[in-house]
């Protein structure tokens, strides 16, 4: 800081130079500053337990116990685990003081406003609630705004970014709904809710469930503190702007732009399944040179049935993209070779690390520790991965460490080993499992990259569907603070895997597989489940926790036959909508289906792969508008 030279005592051009810390103090999180005379011996200092859900007290001292486990605060997320109990020995002040002059702190939930100016070197002003209460000017000669910056948004939120004319950046700030993370351990300490049991004994159920990192986030972003929910629509658009980045919302009721309340799609169409695809109907489908014929059909039939499993080894081949509909057998055997080739050279690499190596990649390092923690848990109950030393479990984890080296920038991310695991239980073979699970990773890439684009845009196309499916429901769900459909996180992220019994998993993925009968089939699944549940969630008034509560306990209780017929009907009642808005028609890819062809599916491989665009948002009060670059409100997006 750059103390004023106008105070008694102070000379002029003093610099006072000091550290910045962000402190969880008995839940309040308060941002201080303390000049150097004031910092914290190093001769007692605080580490981070290797499985980061702890921290250990190194002491220096002799005659002391060097290392001491402290209570930590067991949240929901165990990579989240914060410290509450934290103690450091301070150094005396140089000149007897209890505190320095310079010394401030304040909370979070108090802070306004931050001003980031640059002359130089960065430097932070800090706004207050409270106007009468003036911070000094925080200086960053050497650095390490950006990196204080980025450690507090993550216990702020950022609600827009304006520039003055002496170009300064100023961050509106706002603190996160206590009374949203309140609900959350209320669930949790509650011990009649058998979720919770379950969620304590396997801890990756609880990354992936109702309680994931992405589903806080988008919640937290999009309802912001309580004093946002009577925000105007304009404001409520900036929300869904940061949490959506790119998406450009416009505010104006113009020509072009559609408005939507409520549409009669009319009456549901009743559909039925037939029995599952058999080896002598697949074998018919061929020519004696072993090409798929009669392709539009066949891919129909196995969306109406699915597969008996003697054909599903080889015909998830051809449905994953692994092989082409129009190969013939020899080119198969070809293919195969010549994968066989490419897949061991990629597995070698990882195989001829030495372990000196490996203690200089920390990166592959932290994929293999992952991929074992994740491995050892995958689906035991199995009999292809149950038992000590199983052989599936060996493959699992080969498979998993060679697709680091053939996409080293995504590498592992928890709920892969969910996607792979039907798979190597269908192939029963190492590489031809690689490639299949190559081809489903193409198709849900986005649902693990770091931004998780993918899974943003799908919660908001879901939420799409539903308030034109049911604008009732979802209104329903918006009063109880659901109706950004957080609760379907891990449906969409692992594709049901851990909703349906296994067996089930294999019959809806090979069905959506087939791309048909529109793209993003798996929202009106999802649509599917919800319609069964919205008489008992709004019969019995269920509110923010036991809707979390009962849509999670669904899992394994799901009639997969059931859901896959209620979708297909839910998909002809949209498609033979007159008035069908166009962004839906785009979410289910029916604006090609005017020529008569079928809609194209950018998560089905035998379709051109598309980069897909989200069209629509909400205004905040149940209403659909098409975006537009002309006029409309941009927002500034700070992760």
């Amino acid at each position: 800081i750059h103390p004023s030279s106008d105070e008694d005592g102070i000379e002029q051009d003093l610099l006072v130079s000091g550290s910045l810390r962000i402190i969880d103090k008995d839940g309040e999180i308060i941002v201080e500053y303390r000049p150097l005379e004031d910092t914290v011996d190093p001769s007692n200092m605080l580490c981070a337990g290797k499985d980061s859900s702890s921290v250990v007290e190194w002491a220096q001292c002799p005659g002391e116990r060097s290392h001491q486990l402290l209570e930590t605060q067991q949240s929901y997320e165990t990579e989240w685990d914060m410290v509450n109990a934290v103690s450091f020995k301070r150094k005396p002040c140089p000149n007897g003081e209890g505190e320095s002059r310079w010394a401030f702190t304040f909370s979070v939930s108090d802070l306004r406003s931050i001003t980031v100016k640059e002359e130089g070197w960065t430097f932070l002003i800090f706004k207050l609630k409270e106007s009468s209460t003036t911070l000094p000017t925080l200086h960053f000669h050497q650095g390490g705004s950006r990196e204080f910056l980025d450690s507090l948004r993550r216990f702020v939120c950022v609600l827009c970014v304006c520039r003055t004319p002496d170009d300064e950046t100023c961050l509106i700030v706002s603190t996160p709904n206590k009374a949203l993370s309140q609900s959350f351990e209320n669930l949790l300490d509650d011990n009649n809710f058998g979720l919770v049991h379950k969620f304590k004994k396997d801890p990756y159920v609880t990354t992936l469930g109702g309680f994931s990192k992405v589903t806080n986030y988008i919640f937290d972003a999009f309802r912001g503190t309580e004093e946002q929910h009577q925000r105007p629509p304009e404001e409520v658009a900036d929300l869904l702007g940061e949490v959506i980045p790119g998406l450009e919302i416009n505010q104006q009721e113009e020509p072009g732009f559609e408005v939507i309340t409520r549409i009669d799609l009319g009456t549901r169409p009743q559909v039925t399944r037939r029995e599952p695809l058999s080896a002598d109907d697949w074998t018919k489908h061929q020519d004696p040179e072993g090409r798929m014929i009669q392709i539009p059909h066949l891919r129909q039939v196995i969306f109406k049935g699915g597969l008996c499993h003697a054909v599903r080894k080889e015909a998830w081949k051809f449905l994953l993209g692994y092989f082409p509909w129009d190969s013939t057998l020899e080119e198969r055997k070809a293919l195969q070779r010549n994968k066989t080739d490419e897949y061991f050279r990629m597995k070698l690499q990882w195989k001829s690390v030495s372990e000196e190596q490996e203690r200089r990649n920390s990166r592959l390092r932290d994929y293999r520790s992952l991929i074992e923690k994740d491995v050892n848990r995958t689906d035991r109950t199995n009999r292809f991965y149950e038992g000590i030393d199983n052989p599936g479990l060996v493959l699992l984890h080969d498979i998993l460490m060679t697709y680091c080296m053939y996409d080293f920038d995504l590498g592992y991310v928890q709920g892969m080993s969910d996607l792979l695991s039907p798979i190597l239980y269908v192939m029963e073979n190492e590489v031809d499992a690689f490639w299949c699970f190559v081809s489903f990773m193409d198709q849900m890439h986005q649902n693990f990259e770091e931004q998780m684009q993918g899974m943003k845009t799908q919660l908001i196309q879901l939420s799409t569907l539903l308030r034109l499916l049911d604008l009732a429901f979802w209104n329903y769900l918006e009063s109880q603070d659901s109706g950004y459909l957080y609760f379907c996180f891990r449906w969409l992220l692992i594709r049901f895997k851990r909703e349906l019994s296994f067996q089930d998993v294999l019959r809806l993925w090979e069905v959506m597989w087939t791309g048909l009968p529109c793209q993003n089939f798996h929202l009106l699944v999802c649509c599917a489940i919800l319609d069964s549940e919205k008489q008992k969630i709004m019969e019995e008034n269920y509110g923010f926790n036991e809707i979390l509560k009962h849509i999670n306990e669904l899992s394994m209780k799901l009639d997969i036959e059931e859901i896959l017929q209620k979708a297909e009907g839910i998909s002809l009642q949209i498609k033979s909508c007159k008035d069908l808005p166009d962004s839906v028609s785009s979410i289910l890819g029916f604006t090609s289906d005017v020529s008569g062809s079928e809609p194209s599916n950018p998560g089905s491989p035998w379709a051109p792969r598309a980069t897909q665009r989200q069209d629509a948002c909400s205004n905040g009060h149940g209403h659909l508008r098409e975006t537009s670059s002309h006029n409309s409100c941009k927002v500034a997006f700070i992760s």
